[in-house]
């Protein structure tokens, strides 16, 4: 009877450890946590490459500082190096959080913001992939499931935004109930503002330093301008003549929807466009150069391909100011400051200086014998590296990614 007392206890303990050791181990794994994985190596030089195809990659980049690609992934961001290099590598350094998802990425010079589901904000020093700071912001709202590619994360960071006001780099976070400014150097919350859920949409940031906003929620939509560093709203505004359904874009932003220049107001479809420049505080000035829906703008000239030839004008007055008739049928493809790249349907990237329509650099976005097959689908140019998602050219957005994309490294990643 002992030796059975005995055994039944030895069994009852076993059970319990096994069951503790379960315990532990379900502990460890949804337990919420962050991986931060830093550089080993020295910070690399920036590269100079020659204008053409560099290579193709499977998921996008957003080029930092001219020396790094930084990828985004479910949970994880990541960078690798040189920025140069035909394809993505060993990272250079990662980090991985548990169990929010990665929602948006913005990158300011050596900074990196990512932006997750639980409207936490962590910062990264791109020269070591250490983190710099975190802070509390809101929640974001829906965000569509992103392709492999993860383009419209890191190219289009959804309620993300940088703007310079008040002598420093400003971070807008904005989500369904509020929007919130942060120091970017160190992550303090300079203000936040709670707002309707239903009846506000954020659209980004300018250049003169504003957040830019449409308003609904009383009477017809305005435009709200609120000052980047205080939270203070400054302008409310309607366009003259605006449609009882305002829809707003950003223009000439140089990266996603920050620090833009311009604005375009049309209802829906983009019936009525008509365009505005909002480099100054105030009420944005109009910019008739910009009315049409195939126009780009960088500082105060534009570029239109909305006509049977590529035509530089005058954002203010829409006086043409040079024009070419060999590069098309053209349309844009990305845009940055002093460069604006435009494809032809033969795949040639040509890139023109806005300012006199010179041809700064121009071949074909093919790589091996990939070939010419392709659409292009997300764009995004920095510091003279486009990169262009390639899609197949019966592609629907109802399509898997496989049958979506025209192979398994559908990014091509080029210099200009």
């Amino acid at each position: 009877m002992a030796k059975a007392a005995r055994r039944r206890a030895v069994v009852a303990l076993v059970a319990v450890l096994a069951v503790a050791a379960t315990v532990a181990v379900v502990v460890r794994v949804l337990a919420p946590a962050e991986v931060e994985t830093v550089a080993r190596e020295p910070y690399p030089a920036a590269p100079a490459p020659t204008a053409g195809v560099i290579g193709r990659l499977p998921v996008a980049p957003l080029v930092v500082d001219g020396r790094l690609r930084v990828y985004a992934g479910a949970r994880q961001l990541y960078a690798d190096q040189p920025v140069s290099g035909r394809h993505r590598v060993t990272p250079f350094w990662s980090y991985r959080r548990w169990p929010a998802m990665l929602t948006a990425v913005l990158a300011q010079d050596t900074t990196v913001v990512s932006r997750w589901s639980d409207g936490k904000l962590v910062a990264l020093d791109a020269r070591t992939g250490r983190v710099a700071w975190r802070a509390d912001g809101p929640e974001p709202g829906p965000v569509p499931e992103p392709r492999r590619t993860y383009a419209g994360t890191v190219w289009d960071p959804a309620g993300l935004h940088v703007a310079r006001a008040a002598g420093r780099s400003v971070l807008v976070s904005a989500g369904p109930g509020g929007v919130g400014g942060y120091d970017l150097a160190d992550g303090r919350r300079l203000w936040r503002a709670d707002l309707p859920r239903d009846c506000r949409a954020d659209v980004g940031t300018t250049a003169s330093g504003d957040v830019v906003g449409v308003d609904s929620c009383e009477g017809p939509p305005v435009v709200e301008l609120r000052d980047a560093a205080t939270g203070t709203v400054r302008t409310r505004w309607r366009p003259p003549d605006a449609p009882d359904q305002l829809v707003v874009t950003p223009v000439g932003c140089p990266h996603g929807h920050s620090g833009c220049r311009g604005l375009r107001t049309a209802g829906p479809g983009g019936a009525g466009g008509k365009g505005w420049l909002v480099t100054d505080p105030g009420e944005p000035s109009a910019a008739p150069g910009l009315d049409a829906m195939d126009t780009v703008l960088d500082g105060e000239r534009v570029v239109d391909t909305s006509g049977p030839v590529v035509v530089g004008r005058s954002a203010r007055t829409g006086a043409e100011l040079w024009r070419r008739a060999d590069i098309h049928p053209a349309r844009v493809l990305a845009t940055e400051p002093g460069r604006v790249h435009l494809l032809t349907d033969r795949r040639e990237l040509v890139t023109v200086d806005p300012l006199t329509g010179a041809t700064r650099s121009s071949f074909v976005l093919d790589v091996g014998r990939d070939g010419i097959g392709w659409r292009p689908g997300r764009a995004y140019a920095v510091d003279g590296y486009v990169a262009v998602e390639r899609l197949r050219e019966s592609a629907t957005p109802e399509d898997d990614d496989q049958g979506y994309f025209l192979m398994a490294e559908p990014v091509l990643l080029a210099a200009t």
